[in-house]
């Protein structure tokens, strides 16, 4: 009768090391997660991915839950909200920078623009190629760039802010030659 626990329960367990209880956790409000996140975005992808970070988040956050602020729930729910949020602000971010590299649902690229914007990455310098690969692609925050690349903050926005220049310029004539 184990599976009966709240998830409160479930969650002072995984605090003192269970496991099983993080996979019940993960098995009682991964459907309800997804849902929220699905009917907001309609990405079915986007959704999963949120929902995945979601439970990575707890990993790193589970020492900082308190169950007399709220449900396990609500706490889950409100990293989601947050996670989400940011990612599609980037997305916008992104989008008003280099809008070649962000599909929007009415906005298709032939292969030949798809080209040649992996010809123009693949064109940066390699340090300012890995800040736009771990952004764009990857969509990290740059906190965690510069903890990947083990370099600071500012070094991470002026390779970001030199590679979209770049990338400006190497992609004005493919994209506006045709207009």
């Amino acid at each position: 009768m184990s599976s009966m626990k709240s998830n409160e329960e479930w969650i002072e367990a995984y605090k003192k090391g269970d496991i099983e209880a993080f996979n019940m956790l993960y098995h009682n409000l991964y459907e309800m997660l997804y849902c929220f996140l699905f009917r907001y975005t309609r990405e079915e992808q986007l959704s999963m991915d949120i929902v995945h970070d979601t439970f990575e988040r707890l990993q790193k956050t589970l020492h900082s839950y308190d169950v007399e602020k709220g449900t396990v729930k609500s706490y889950l729910f409100q990293i989601a909200y947050r996670l989400l949020i940011n990612k599609l602000n980037r997305r916008k971010k992104w989008h008003s920078f280099l809008p070649f590299l962000v599909p929007t649902s009415n906005t298709q690229f032939s292969t030949d623009e798809k080209l040649a914007v992996q010809e123009a990455i693949a064109k940066l310098p390699e340090k300012q190629r890995g800040v736009i690969l771990l952004t764009y692609y990857h969509d990290l925050p740059q906190e965690d760039i510069a903890q990947i690349l083990s370099i600071p903050i500012g070094t991470v926005k002026s390779r970001l802010y030199n590679a979209i220049q770049f990338l400006k310029n190497e992609l004005k004539e493919d994209f506006h030659a045709e207009g």
